[in-house]
């Protein structure tokens, strides 16, 4: 089967605070729908279920679409997604938030994505009962409409709302914390290493509250200034 892939003009450009904007707003209908206030962990499990009507199953995803790093895919005219085996929770538990980040990613696909390609006649076929993957997200591929979709899923399942006020309870301060407070040392790895190995150990707690992995969490706490390399005299004095 001849699989069609997408170039960078075939999705819109969007900025960071449009994603951000697009994954709160399914936020608040998940919250409005539900009569409910939305803590961590974000149900996107059934969010994308109940709300959105899609339908999500496992399978050999690799095999399927040829590649040995696919994580996930998004099937518009069947209203599928699809997540690779080896991301299943039920048995491989320590990948529950790769999985759960995977189906944000297919999620962000469906609201920042469909529409655009629903309007443009050449994409039709991807509408049809018997369509391809309109998306495939591998783990060595990021193209710009993979990015937002990464975006997307970092917003959804990392809210700034509910992350700012995890930090503080956590930390106790709104304040940053640095990196050179953080370093652990490993002789066996180099800097860069001993740097992330240290800040993913930190971030372990906050990951574990939000149900996604320490390096996620990682990425969005220095998105959002909060894990930071260095904080400068006085700022915080």
């Amino acid at each position: 089967m001849t699989r069609r892939t997408y170039n960078r003009s075939r999705v819109p450009f969007l900025r960071d605070h449009q994603i951000e904007e697009e994954a709160n707003l399914l936020i608040a209908e998940w919250e409005q729908a539900q009569e409910v206030t939305v803590e961590p962990p974000v149900p996107i499990e059934e969010i994308l279920e109940c709300h959105l009507r899609l339908s999500c199953e496992v399978a050999d995803l690799r095999t399927e679409l040829g590649h040995a790093d696919v994580l996930g895919g998004m099937w518009f005219g069947k209203r599928l997604i699809k997540f690779d085996r080896t991301l299943d929770p039920a048995l491989n538990p320590a990948m529950l938030g790769r999985y759960r980040f995977t189906l944000a990613h297919e999620v962000g696909h469906w609201r920042l994505h469909r529409q655009h390609l629903m309007n443009d006649p050449a994409a039709a076929p991807l509408f049809e009962h018997d369509c391809d993957a309109a998306f495939v997200n591998r783990s060595s591929a990021n193209p710009p409409e993979e990015m937002q979709a990464n975006a997307f899923a970092a917003h959804v399942l990392m809210p700034r709302r509910m992350i700012r006020e995890a930090w503080q309870r956590w930390r106790c301060t709104e304040e940053p914390v640095a990196l050179a407070s953080l370093v652990i040392r490993d002789l066996h790895a180099d800097r860069r290493a001993n740097e992330e190995m240290a800040m993913d150990e930190f971030c372990k707690p906050l990951a574990k509250t939000f149900e996604v992995s320490a390096q996620a969490m990682r990425f969005r706490l220095q998105a959002l200034g909060l894990l930071v390399s260095r904080i400068e005299p006085g700022l915080f004095g």
